[in-house]
């Protein structure tokens, strides 16, 4: 028998509520679209940035996915240029800064880390 209420949602990134994330110099934001009342095991959603540099030690695993753009991601001395169609998958714990100016979509695992590093 088939749950009736599990169905599948289509997301667009221009429907999306942005919240800033860094800058100046620069701007960055994050739209998050998938969250706990969606999914109790992952994250996911989209993210603008527009020339700033965000650093920060990833809580979970997360998959990088560029739209328009290019994104760099530097991490252990090494700048990652992640251009449309191409992906990056970057495990928990790695130190990074974020920077270029793309148009990006990201999933991450797990997607309640807030309430797992007692950030709630």
């Amino acid at each position: 028998m088939t749950d009736m209420s599990i169905r599948a949602i289509k997301f667009d990134h221009c429907d999306t509520a942005f919240t800033h994330r860094g800058g100046p110099p620069g701007h960055a934001e994050i739209g998050r679209t998938v969250d706990a009342s969606l999914s109790k095991t992952m994250g996911a959603g989209f993210a603008r940035w527009e020339g700033a540099e965000v650093a920060w030690t990833l809580l979970y695993d997360e998959v990088i996915f560029v739209i328009e753009g290019e994104l760099r991601v530097t991490a252990a001395g090494e700048t990652h240029r992640v251009t449309p169609g191409q992906m990056l998958w970057i495990p928990e714990g790695t130190e990074l800064v974020y920077g270029g100016h793309a148009l990006f979509g990201y999933a991450l695992y797990p997607g309640n880390w807030k309430a797992l590093h007692g950030m709630e």
